[in-house]
């Protein structure tokens, strides 16, 4: 993007630019679309058309990984100071990290059904706390406890196909994570590593797309891989945690 102009003010302060300010307004409303990504998630839920459940998902999660930058690189907090675009981006991530998937958790049968609900209601609720924990991303460029993946994990709990008693377990895991203190890396602000995961976030992205074209019989192996970046992502998380700071 090249450099946008801005004007100076009569008190001698730079005023953004037109150009700039539709630029800020532009990066909100990308951030924004991921609400109506999770909307689209929720009606194919409903229509229990579950390919399109993850492929609405995947393009909220697509959205959460790039308006951040791009964020930044506008300097949205500078050009429109009035407006929280972290707070925005907040709601829009508790719709499609957490509501969509606890929604899809109940109606898919992936849960024992005398303790769907009560999982799903858990689920919201351990996630409304951490949203509004003040910590819950560190100031290094961490998530401290589970991050709220419930996406994700409902994207393996689906393909895998285990038995209900065994998603219960995993989403109680789960739930009991996010109070425990580990750090998870921020994949797009890595402080170490940055280019490594994220090529490997963008291949783990590239086999999950063709596990869901090959659905209801995907290739075993290439669940196998995807989940080489599962393994790697809290692998490099707690070896960062862990390692003394220079």
């Amino acid at each position: 993007m090249g450099k946008v102009e801005e004007h100076t003010s009569t008190r001698g302060e730079l005023t953004p630019s037109t150009l700039h300010i539709l630029l800020a307004w532009s990066v909100h409303f990308i951030t924004a679309s991921g609400i109506v990504w999770g909307l689209l998630a929720l009606i194919a839920a409903v229509e229990r058309q579950w390919v399109m459940v993850f492929v609405w998902m995947a393009a909220s999660l697509v959205v959460d990984s790039i308006d951040g930058t791009l964020a930044r690189l506008v300097q949205v907090k500078r050009v429109l100071p009035g407006f929280d675009g972290a707070l925005l981006d907040n709601i829009a991530d508790y719709v499609t990290y957490v509501v969509v998937p606890a929604f899809f958790f109940y109606v898919s049968d992936l849960l024992p059904p005398l303790f769907s609900l009560p999982a799903v209601a858990l689920i919201l609720l351990v996630s409304g706390y951490q949203f509004c924990q003040g910590d819950a991303k560190t100031e290094d460029h961490y998530f401290k406890g589970f991050p709220s993946y419930w996406n994700i994990l409902a994207f393996y709990l689906f393909i895998l196909a285990l038995n209900p008693w065994i998603n219960l377990s995993v989403i109680i895991l789960c739930c009991v994570l996010i109070f425990v203190p580990v750090k998870y890396i921020y994949p797009s602000r890595a402080p170490q590593y940055q280019y490594l995961t994220l090529t490997l976030a963008a291949l783990w992205g590239v086999i999950c797309t063709i596990i869901l074209m090959q659905f209801p019989q995907p290739d075993f192996r290439l669940i196998l891989a995807s989940l080489f970046f599962v393994v790697y992502y809290v692998g490099i998380s707690l070896h960062l945690m862990l390692s003394p700071k220079k």
